[in-house]
């Protein structure tokens, strides 16, 4: 138990210095760059934590599909709480902080099986890496929703 709680601090981590370095990479104010840095780390803790939790009720593939979805949920709705709060746009955090989520692997996977001839595998990669984009497609749908939401509860 230790060590998995090790090993989710020692990644959060790690995904807040990748996405403060995307963010150094896209030119974003230094202002922003640790708010970004937050927003990554927080969203891939989710994707994690969403991994860890439904180790046993579901497939590898679906627990995926769902992390990405709950993480890119995270990602929509702190990004807005942040841009709000500094003045800035919500692409500033939105488009660092989906920077671990990006499913870079899966899509090496689909070169790969290609390149080795092996098309069943290819296919395989390529509906999940599509589905993958989509639950993020859709987690930033769900996200710019609950904003609104919010934004309406916040008028009355």
């Amino acid at each position: 138990m230790i060590l998995v709680i090790l090993q989710l601090i020692g990644q959060t981590i790690l995904a807040y210095i990748g996405t403060l370095s995307f963010g150094i990479i896209l030119n974003i104010p230094r202002r922003t760059l640790n708010r970004a840095g937050i927003v990554g780390a927080s969203a891939w803790l989710t994707y994690e934590l969403v991994l860890l939790c439904t180790q046993q009720m579901m497939d590898k593939n679906w627990r995926i599909v769902l992390g990405s979805f709950i993480a890119t949920n995270v990602i929509g709705v702190l990004s807005l709480t942040m841009s709000r709060a500094q003045k800035v746009p919500m692409l500033i955090y939105s488009i660092p902080g989906i920077f671990p989520l990006v499913p870079g692997g899966q899509a090496y996977q689909v070169v790969r099986s290609l390149v080795t001839g092996n098309r069943d595998d290819a296919v395989a990669n390529f509906e999940l890496l599509v589905i993958i984009i989509g639950a993020i497609a859709a987690g930033f749908w769900l996200a710019e929703l609950i904003n609104r939401l919010r934004g309406m509860n916040r008028l009355t």
